[in-house]
């Protein structure tokens, strides 16, 4: 296995994060270091001591103050080291897994995929960490996304890793909770060599979800979606 020293800038992790000081600071460390080379922390706005926990425990920090979490994934890539090849996303909220990372990146690597995205549906799930509503979106959203572009997906998790150069050349702009849906459509239309893991998930480590917390969250979040899912769809090749 190679070592950061040998592998500079490879492979970058993005953590989008908004009021996330209680957890932050686990996530980042969690982060397997033999696989990626630096952890951007982007603070989207925060009003507590994100930013400082996630200093401390050795990440970089970016600052994306216009809230939205398309917004702080983009400030994130954009910020990625030169030399990256690899982009990893993953939630600061202790949800995801950074230790299965591996599974995420090694196609990538390899050279046989473009775009591997987790899937908590099909990995193992702690109980109550994620609803109904979460569950019925991500196997309706693969449902349509199979019949538009024919890429099964069952999930639209937010632990997922792209080569650089493949985002590179999808037209992003969702700049809120579109912003997954959106990469996975963009794609399949990209026909982008798509491969799907199961990832296992936890409930979250502390602090509330800007999603599934509260009712106005999700009505907004579902909202959003249904938005992207017709924008994109609708849009001339």
């Amino acid at each position: 296995m190679t070592t950061l020293s040998s592998t500079p800038a490879r492979v970058s992790v993005v953590i989008p994060a908004l009021n996330e000081e209680e957890t932050i600071g686990a996530v980042v460390r969690a982060v397997p270091r033999e696989i990626a080379s630096e952890v951007i922390v982007v603070d989207n706005g925060s009003d507590d001591r994100t930013a400082e926990r996630a200093r401390a425990a050795g990440a970089r920090v970016v600052r994306a103050p216009r809230r939205g979490y398309g917004r702080a994934c983009m400030a994130g890539v954009a910020a990625v080291a030169a030399g990256c090849e690899i982009i990893v996303f993953l939630d600061g909220d202790g949800s995801d897994c950074p230790e299965l990372m591996e599974r995420l990146v090694e196609p990538l690597k390899a050279r046989t995929h473009d775009f591997v995205t987790g899937s908590r549906t099909r990995g193992r799930r702690e109980r109550g960490s994620m609803n109904f509503q979460q569950l019925f979106a991500g196997r309706a959203a693969g449902l349509l996304l199979g019949a538009l572009y024919g890429v099964g997906y069952t999930d639209m998790c937010p632990f997922r890793a792209i080569r650089r150069d493949a985002l590179a050349r999808l037209p992003m702009r969702e700049e809120t909770y579109g912003w997954n849906l959106e990469m996975q459509m963009r794609a399949a239309r990209a026909r982008l060599r798509i491969l799907e893991v199961p990832v296992d998930h936890r409930r979250r480590a502390g602090g509330e979800s800007k999603v599934s917390g509260n009712l106005r969250g999700t009505i907004r979040a579902g909202t959003r979606i249904l938005y992207t899912v017709a924008r994109i769809a609708l849009e001339r090749t």
